[in-house]
């Protein structure tokens, strides 16, 4: 299995990208590697291993909720570098 240019311009396509022709075919070649590395990793003999779901045994550490002082709502609007008001004012990071 290989990664074509119809491929790349149809995943582009569906997740409305656009590339350059070189681009293209970089990401051709690039996809083409991971696919001819996987195929490498799919050769190899994993009949005697054991299945492991998850190397590492996590157990959630629950903590009692401890009730502290919060900070007074001036002196947070006193090293807030703009304000307007009670708000702090911030960067607008959405058109």
């Amino acid at each position: 299995m290989s990664v074509s240019k119809k491929d790349v311009e149809y995943a582009a396509e569906l997740a409305r990208l656009s590339f350059s022709e070189e681009e293209k075919e970089n990401l051709i070649q690039d996809l083409n590697s991971v696919l001819g590395y996987m195929e490498k990793l799919n050769r190899l003999d994993t009949d005697a291993v054991e299945i492991i779901v998850n190397p590492y045994y996590l157990e959630n550490k629950f903590r009692e909720d401890k009730i502290e002082p919060s900070m007074k709502p001036n002196s947070v609007l006193e090293n807030a570098p703009d304000i307007l008001e009670q708000y702090i004012v911030v960067p607008k990071i959405i058109e």
